[in-house]
């Protein structure tokens, strides 16, 4: 497979209104992939319908779209839109996400997330096609709904999968793995449950820094927010971590913010977010692809150089 480096939009320390000269200029910079992702802030597909005329011939993906929080059917037609606006260049990633997003933020059930992904997963595939569905999943039941316009080229769709049950689904089934938090060295593992034919992407945080202090201080926040969502806790377990970060989730439980975050060792934030010169973090990079990831997704945290600075100083 051609090496891919991808870049997520939009940026920390900008809007994607004030980040149309940067996105532009990713594929000039030897940027193959823009993704963008679904939380708090921008959805998913609108700096990507800017990014398709922005950044023209840059792969797109969504990293990614709960299947929770739209309906079969609008999921299908945001994916077939963007389909139609970057043909043969949109990737769907789709995943379960989390509680407190889809249930606390969102207001909707968070019941089965490995069923309604397959079944979300199966839906589209019939669906992008342009297929008229009408079916019972186990999760959900569709009747005659048909795009009004399916896209000229179905766009690929890949899993958010952070453990055997989900990268299994994600090799089977769908045409690529997501993951998120891990190091170089866990890409092994996570790579021996898809094998080497399917595509495996992650997204990489990075702050170009050599104040490795204040990056671990900033790294712990971040990690807190992640690791103690069920779905990451359990990854981190699998990934071999449960001993080292158990005072942090103890701490956590506890109710005890700061004791949570004293309780994560440098090494842990050191495994997990890329931090040094821009020449250091380039090679960090590159030992997670020497380990068998097909495309970092970089996502440059602020340090020592504005984002649009780290962004060029990354690029390939």
């Amino acid at each position: 497979m051609t090496q891919n480096w991808g870049m997520t939009i939009p940026f920390f320390d900008r809007s994607l209104a004030e980040s149309k000269d940067v996105i532009a200029g990713l594929p000039d910079l030897g940027y193959t992939d823009i993704w963008s992702a679904e939380v708090n802030g921008t959805d998913a597909f609108v700096p990507l319908a800017l990014a398709a005329e922005w950044a023209r011939g840059a792969r797109l993906g969504t990293a990614i779209v709960p299947v929770f929080t739209r309906g079969p059917g609008l999921l299908a037609q945001s994916a077939a839109t963007l389909a139609d606006l970057a043909p043969g260049r949109f990737v769907l990633g789709i995943g379960s996400s989390s509680p407190a997003i889809v249930e606390r933020w969102n207001a909707v059930e968070f019941g089965k997330p490995y069923a309604r992904t397959r079944d979300t997963l199966r839906f589209l595939r019939k669906a992008l096609a342009g297929e008229k569905v009408s079916e019972r999943y186990e999760t959900f039941e569709v009747k005659g709904f048909k795009l009004e316009r399916a896209p000229k080229e179905a766009p690929k769709i890949v899993l958010a999968a952070l453990r055997p049950r989900m990268l299994h689904l994600a090799a089977a089934e769908a045409d690529g793995a997501i993951t998120n938090w891990l190091s170089p060295e866990d890409v092994r593992r996570v790579r021996a449950e898809i094998g080497s034919s399917t595509e495996l992407i992650a997204r990489i945080f990075v702050c170009v820094s050599e104040d490795a202090d204040k990056v671990r201080e900033m790294g712990r926040w971040m990690l807190a927010s992640y690791l103690t969502v069920p779905a990451y806790a359990a990854f981190h377990d699998w990934l071999g971590r449960a001993e080292v970060l158990r005072p942090m989730h103890e701490a956590w439980a506890a109710g005890d913010r700061q004791a949570a975050l004293k309780a994560i060792p440098d090494e842990v934030v050191d495994a997990l977010i890329v931090h040094g010169d821009a020449a250091t973090c380039k090679a960090r990079v590159r030992e997670y692809v020497d380990k068998g990831l097909d495309t970092p997704i970089l996502a440059p945290i602020p340090g020592e150089l504005p984002v649009p600075e780290a962004v060029r100083a990354l690029a390939p």
